[in-house]
C-alpha cells in the first residue's frame, strides 16, 4: 500500500513540476495588465476552447456530476443535457459579440470594465456592483474547487482533510500568481486534455472490470429499476416540472460565468469562433457522457463487491484504486487536481482582476502604472484564496451544492445584462444596474426559502426576474447616449 501511494505521489510530483513550468513560462511572456488579465487576446480556437470547458467543468466533472449519476441514475442527463445546450448557445450567441464589442468600449479588459465602458458609466456604479457579486459568488466557486481538493489528498493519501485542502490551494495559488491569464489558459488545455481521457478511459475499463458478464442496463435494473428513468426519482416518484426545469435550466448559467466569458475577450480573432465552438462542444459532450457513466458503472461497482461508500463524490477515486497501477490511478488522479486547478487558477484571476482593475485602478488610482496592477492582481490571489480557504474547512461541504448556488449566483446577475448589451441598443445604464442587482439578490434570498415552488432552482427566478427589470426599468428611463448607439453600431458592422 506505501508503494502504491508514493507512485501515485510521484506522478503528482511530475505533474505539479510540468504545470509549474508552462507557469514560469508564460510570467516571461506577461509584460502587462493586458497579458495578465487577458493574455494579449492571442488565443487560438483550441487554447480558447479547451481552456473555457476546463474552467468551466471544474472538480464537479469528476466528483460532482459522477455524485449525483450514483445517487439519482439517469436522472443527471438532464443535468448534463442542460448544461451542453448552454455551452454550445454561450459560443453560439456571446463570443464574437463580446469579442469585438470589449475591444469597441475602450479595450476593456475585464466584465466589470465592459459593463462601465459598455454604458459609458460616470457613477463606477455598474463596475462596483458587478465586482462584488464576482467576489462574493467566486469565493462559493473556488471553495468548491477546494474542497474537491480536500476529497482528492484525504482518499488517495490519507491526509486530515484540514491539510489536505491547504495542498490543494497551495499548488493553485503557486502557478495562478506568476502566470496569470496565459498560464491558466496553457495549463488549461493540458489539464482539459488530461481530463477528457479519463472521462472516456474510467468508464470503458471500469465496465469491463466489474466482474458480470450482463449489459449495465440488466445490473441498474437488478438494483433498483428506477435508476434507468429520467422521468422518476430513485424512490418512483414522477419528477415533476419544477424538477426538471432546476436541473436544464443550469445551462442560463453559461451567459454569466465571467471566467469563461473571458475566453471569449481573450480569442485571437472572431473568425475562429466557429471552430472554437465545435471543440468546445465535443469536448463538453463526451466529458459529460463519461462523468455520468462513471457514476452509474462506479455504483454498480460498489454493488457487486459490496463495498460501502460514505460519500458518491468520491466514487472516480475508488474505482481508480481499485482497478488501475499505480502509475496509471497516479496520471488518472491528476485528472482530478487538474480540474480544480483549471477551474480555481480561473476564479482567483477574474476575481484578483476585478480588484487590481476595477477597484484599485478604476476607483483608488487611476494613474496606477502597469506592474503596480499587477502587483495588486496577485495580493488579490492570495487574499482571496486564503478566505476560500475558510470555506472549504468543512469536511461535510458538498461540491455540487457549493457549485450550484455561485453558477446560479453569476448566471441570474450578469446573464441577462450580458445578453441584452449584445443585442439591444435601447438598453441603458439603469436597465443594466436594475437587472444585475434583481438577479443577485433574487438568487440569495431565493436559495434561503425551500418547498413548493420555491424547490425550484435560484436561477430560474433569478434570470426572468433579471430580464423584467432591464426591459421594465430601461424603458422608464432616458434612451441611451449618442455615443454609447455609436459604439452599438460599430459593434454590429463589425461583425460583417
Amino acid at each position: 500500500m506505501e508503494t502504491h501511494t508514493s507512485l501515485i505521489l510521484a506522478v503528482f510530483a511530475v505533474y505539479m513540476a510540468g504545470m509549474l513550468l508552462i507557469g514560469l513560462w508564460a510570467w516571461k511572456r506577461t509584460s502587462g495588465s493586458a497579458d495578465y488579465f487577458l493574455g494579449g487576446r492571442a488565443l487560438g480556437p483550441w487554447a480558447a476552447a479547451l481552456s473555457a470547458g476546463a474552467s468551466d467543468m471544474s472538480g464537479w466533472l469528476l466528483l460532482g456530476l459522477p455524485g449525483y449519476a450514483f445517487a439519482a441514475g439517469m436522472e443527471a442527463f438532464w443535468l448534463a443535457g442542460g448544461l451542453l445546450a448552454g455551452t454550445w448557445l454561450n459560443w453560439l450567441l456571446l463570443a464574437k459579440r463580446l469579442r469585438v464589442y470589449s475591444v469597441i468600449v475602450d479595450n476593456a479588459l475585464t466584465l466589470p470594465s465592459y459593463f462601465a465602458n459598455r454604458f459609458r458609466d460616470p457613477s463606477k456604479a455598474l463596475p462596483l456592483v458587478s465586482a462584488f457579486f464576482i467576489l462574493l459568488f467566486f469565493l462559493f466557486y473556488t471553495g468548491a474547487a477546494l474542497v474537491a481538493g480536500g476529497k482528492l489528498f484525504e482518499t488517495v493519501f490519507g491526509l486530515d482533510y484540514t491539510w489536505a485542502v491547504i495542498i490543494g490551494a497551495l499548488s493553485v495559488i503557486s502557478y495562478t500568481l506568476f502566470g496569470g491569464f496565459l498560464a491558466v489558459c496553457w495549463t488549461d488545455v493540458v489539464q482539459g486534455l488530461l481530463m477528457l481521457a479519463a472521462m472516456l478511459v474510467v468508464p470503458v475499463l471500469a465496465l469491463q472490470m466489474t466482474g458480470s458478464q450482463e449489459p449495465l442496463t440488466a445490473q441498474l435494473k437488478a438494483i433498483n429499476p428506477e435508476l434507468l428513468t429520467m422521468m422518476t426519482s430513485m424512490t418512483g416518484e414522477p419528477l415533476g416540472l419544477v424538477a426538471i426545469l432546476s436541473l436544464v435550466t443550469w445551462g442560463l448559467g453559461y451567459f454569466g460565468q465571467p471566467h469563461i466569458l473571458a475566453r471569449f475577450a481573450g480569442i485571437a480573432s472572431i473568425d475562429d469562433v466557429p471552430s472554437a465552438r465545435r471543440i468546445a462542444v465535443t469536448w463538453s459532450a463526451l466529458s459529460m457522457l463519461g462523468s455520468v457513466m462513471v457514476g452509474l458503472i462506479g455504483l454498480v461497482y460498489v454493488h457487486n463487491t459490496n463495498l460501502t461508500l460514505g460519500d458518491g463524490e468520491t466514487i472516480f477515486m475508488v474505482l481508480v484504486n481499485a482497478l488501475f497501477h499505480p502509475l496509471i490511478a497516479g496520471v488518472l488522479l491528476a485528472a482530478i487536481l487538474a480540474a480544480i486547478m483549471s477551474t480555481a487558477d480561473s476564479q482567483l484571476l477574474v476575481s484578483s482582476s476585478a480588484l487590481a482593475e476595477d477597484f484599485y485602478r478604476g476607483l483608488l488610482k487611476k494613474d496606477a502604472s502597469e506592474k503596480a496592477v499587477m502587483g495588486v492582481g496577485r495580493l488579490g490571489v492570495i487574499g482571496i484564496a486564503l478566505i476560500a480557504l475558510l470555506l472549504a474547512m468543512d469536511p461535510e461541504s458538498s461540491v455540487l451544492e457549493l457549485v450550484s448556488y455561485a453558477w446560479a449566483g453569476f448566471g441570474a446577475a450578469f446573464g441577462p445584462v450580458l445578453i441584452f448589451s449584445l443585442y439591444w441598443k435601447r438598453m441603458n445604464r439603469q436597465g443594466a444596474l436594475a437587472g444585475m442587482l434583481t438577479g443577485g439578490a433574487t438568487v440569495i434570498l431565493w436559495q434561503q426559502v425551500s418547498g413548493g415552488l420555491f424547490d425550484l432552482y435560484e436561477i430560474v427566478p433569478g434570470f426572468l426576474f433579471s430580464c423584467i427589470a432591464i426591459v421594465v426599468i430601461s424603458l422608464m428611463s432616458a434612451a441611451p447616449s449618442a455615443r454609447v448607439c455609436s459604439d452599438f453600431d460599430k459593434m454590429k458592422s463589425s461583425l460583417h
